[in-house]
């Protein structure tokens, strides 16, 4: 199992933290989260029937994880704001994060990429996440997220137009800035 294991973390690991990071945008909780995934992944590998590949069997898993993170996290949210009874008009809390070296790096155009990503849905995301940056098919992904391939198709058009949409205006506001100056 170790040798299993040590396989599955040398071909994924790196795949697996950015396509966790993406949807987090914090590092060290993305690393928490990772190593979770991990562990699920220990003690469910004797389930593994092979119907799938390996890769997308732990993106999978990652997801699950991750979006059980967020329900945590919305639960942990909802029941501070309440204890303040803050309300509707309450303050928005917004939570400081760290990139990772990679993200310093990148062009500016994929920096905007980035950046209109958060126009989208989760949904959209994921599906952008899952095929454009980690490179896994229509099946493969519809498999992941336990969608039909209909629906990853529809998403994935839907995202692209929602960011061309957003880049689109970012590139005009940036015109008009120039123009002015």
């Amino acid at each position: 199992m170790k040798t299993t294991f040590e396989e599955l973390y040398y071909k994924y690991h790196q795949d697996l933290f950015q396509f966790i990071f993406y949807m987090i945008k914090d590092k060290q909780q993305t690393e928490d989260i990772v190593q979770e995934v991990y562990i699920k992944v220990l003690s469910s590998y004797q389930n593994f029937k092979g119907e799938s590949s390996e890769k997308t069997w732990l993106f999978s898993i990652a997801r699950h994880v991750t979006f059980d993170y967020f329900r945590k996290l919305k639960r942990k949210r909802t029941k501070f704001l309440e204890f303040f009874n803050w309300g509707e008009e309450g303050e928005q809390l917004k939570s400081d994060y760290q990139e990772p070296e990679e993200y310093v790096m990148l062009d500016d155009q994929m920096k905007q990429i980035y950046q209109c990503m958060e126009y989208c849905t989760n949904d959209q995301k994921q599906v952008i996440i899952l095929r454009f940056m980690q490179d896994f098919n229509i099946n493969d992904t519809a498999e992941i997220l336990d969608w039909s391939t209909s629906k990853v198709k529809t998403t994935q058009h839907r995202a692209l137009k929602a960011l061309q949409q957003c880049m689109m205006t970012s590139y005009r506001e940036e015109e008009g800035y120039h123009e002015e100056s």
